[in-house]
């Protein structure tokens, strides 16, 4: 009989050497990881006001026929309303005619539709027929995004700029570089620059929703869902939950996540979660919900707080909208819902009115539930693991900003402040990382290739590599032996990485048959290439400081610990 075994354990316990990660002289003096966070994003060249007063005319001018609508035209508006399929046959047929526009055109509705192969050939295409045309080196920056090619991305988009192109979706590109940088101030600077230049882009009207305050987001988040858009059917379900939440708190001034008690640190116990007497898979924290107590994996890997229907259901949380819970595996997403808990207590902090995901099946979780590290963000997180401790924190103070209220952002519905990174003196030896959500990506380069970003994942069970990924640097083998299990179920197909050097922040591991599977839904969902995880087998050997606040995180390795 055929045994496998399932990875939800640590492995055997392997070396970590200090060695820094290669990347400029300032990056490595600042402990940042080549391209993060504490190097700034490139800033271009502000654009002059689009709206100037005109002096008042005598009368009106004659009315004027309406002009035909172009074929570029045509192509853009199937792309903006979600017709991608006439999208691409109108954007084909405009080829020989305009080809750096059809060529860009067609990279950008093939990326919407997740056909990255496709959207990397065209944009060869648009490159090589039209290279000198703005929109192309766009639409290239867009490409080195979905690549994880974070710096290329920012270079082109500036020179763009730079060169006086007033093209609203340089600005959008942008300001997600400035965001997944934590440079939100600047962020904010170039999605109102993008909305100024092109206020009907739907792409550019739906972060342009994130700057507006809450009531005022509602009604416009209402408006642009009455309308067709681009957005895929979980992107859309996505916006109807945000509009659903925003709804239900309007007009209660007391909604919104908000720490009650005036503790401003707090430390308290990581509970072991075992596979087996003898193995640990992970690590959780106590957390009380409405007055029941749950221990929920601490996971740097998820976001918000995630938590099954027993629970739930002894908790008092009723639904407020219908939702799904993705992740790894191979089978569809599982079937949830949203509501608000009036109290949450982690450790002796207390919250009110704080949003918790709730999944039906118990047997997708394996536990009691999840809570994902960025719920803590606006605290400094210290995740001790060889101590099984857990921290927080005030973060350093920004001698420009006014003290804050802290929360718990079980489900952030938008930015909790626009502002750009403070880099204090106590963090400056941390390492940058990237920011998409509640991810974490880190480069991390292997067997000295140029970095990749990995995500760092207590919940993972080990580390683990994109097969894609791994055929660039080594070869890899069918591996039937090993079942991997996520949030959606078993993953089909798994395979093994022979030798791989990884290389993160100033730590060096050297791993031989690495797990391996296709990664392509976690890059989907976040817009970028996540070429594999940092998972607990290894980051248990590591007490980690994250400051999601400004982008940084700290690694500590002490060989006289017990691991």
């Amino acid at each position: 009989m055929n045994r496998r075994r399932l990875l939800a354990f640590s492995l055997s316990l392997v070396a970590i050497v200090s060695a820094p990660l290669a990347g400029t002289q300032q990056q490595q003096e600042k402990g940042a990881a080549p391209g993060a966070s504490s190097t700034p994003p490139s800033q271009p060249t502000a654009p002059p006001p689009t709206n100037t007063a005109a002096p008042a005319a005598a009368s009106p001018p004659p009315a004027q026929p309406a002009a035909p609508v172009t074929p570029r035209a045509q192509a853009l508006l199937f792309y903006r309303t979600g017709k991608f399929d006439a999208a691409i046959d109108a954007y084909t047929k405009l080829a020989s005619a305009d080809p750096g526009a059809a060529y860009a055109g067609l990279t950008r509705v093939y990326l919407q539709q997740k056909r990255t192969t496709d959207a990397y050939a065209a944009v060869n295409k648009a490159l090589e027929l039209a290279p000198k045309s703005p929109d192309v080196h766009v639409a290239l920056a867009e490409v080195y995004y979905r690549q994880g090619k974070i710096i290329e991305a920012d270079r082109e988009l500036v020179t763009v700029v730079n060169a006086g192109s007033r093209t609203a979706r340089a600005y959008l590109d942008l300001a997600r570089i400035a965001e997944t940088a934590s440079y939100y101030a600047r962020a904010k600077t170039m999605i109102e620059t993008a909305h100024r230049l092109d206020p009907d882009d739907p792409d550019v009207r739906r972060e342009w929703l994130n700057t507006l305050p809450r009531e005022q987001r509602a009604k416009e988040l209402q408006n642009y869902l009455s309308g067709d858009t681009d957005d895929d059917a979980k992107d859309r379900a996505h916006l109807t939950h945000m509009l659903t939440l925003l709804q239900q708190e309007a007009g209660q001034p007391h909604r919104g996540c908000r720490q009650v008690n005036s503790v401003t640190s707090t430390q308290t116990s990581l509970e072991p979660l075992w596979n087996s007497p003898s193995q640990i898979r992970g690590y959780g924290l106590m957390v009380n919900v409405n007055g029941t107590n749950a221990k929920l994996m601490l996971d740097t890997g998820a976001g918000g707080i995630l938590v099954d229907r027993l629970i739930a259901e002894k908790a008092g949380i009723k639904p407020v909208v219908q939702t799904e819970v993705n992740g790894i595996g191979s089978k569809g997403g599982s079937g949830g819902y949203l509501g608000f808990a009036d109290t949450i207590k982690v450790g002796e902090l207390e919250f009110h009115d704080c949003i918790v995901q709730v999944v039906e099946k118990r047997a997708v979780l394996n536990d009691q539930g999840l809570i994902g590290a960025d719920v803590f963000q606006h605290y400094l997180i210290d995740i001790n693991l060889p101590d099984a401790k857990f921290g927080l924190s005030e973060l350093p103070k920004d001698p420009k900003e006014t003290s804050d209220t802290a929360s718990l952002e079980a489900n952030p519905s938008g930015k909790s402040a626009w502002r750009d990174p403070y880099i204090a003196p106590e963090i400056k030896s941390y390492s940058g990382v990237y920011r998409v959500g509640h991810m974490l990506l880190i480069p991390t380069s292997l067997n000295d290739k140029p970095p990749k970003l990995f995500l760092i994942d207590t919940g993972a069970f080990d580390n683990t590599i994109d097969t894609g990924a791994a055929k660039e640097v080594t070869k890899i083998r069918s591996n039937e032996y090993d079942r991997v299990k996520g949030l959606n179920g078993d993953v089909a197909k798994v395979y093994t990485a022979d030798k791989v050097k990884i290389r993160f922040s100033r730590f060096q591991q050297d791993r031989q048959d690495l797990i391996a599977f296709d990664l392509s839904n976690i890059s989907d969902g976040a817009g970028t290439e996540v070429s594999g995880t940092l998972g607990f087998a290894m980051l248990r050997m590591l007490d980690i400081k994250i400051d999601y606040r400004d982008g940084m995180v700290d690694f500590t390795y002490d060989k006289n610990r017990t691991h």
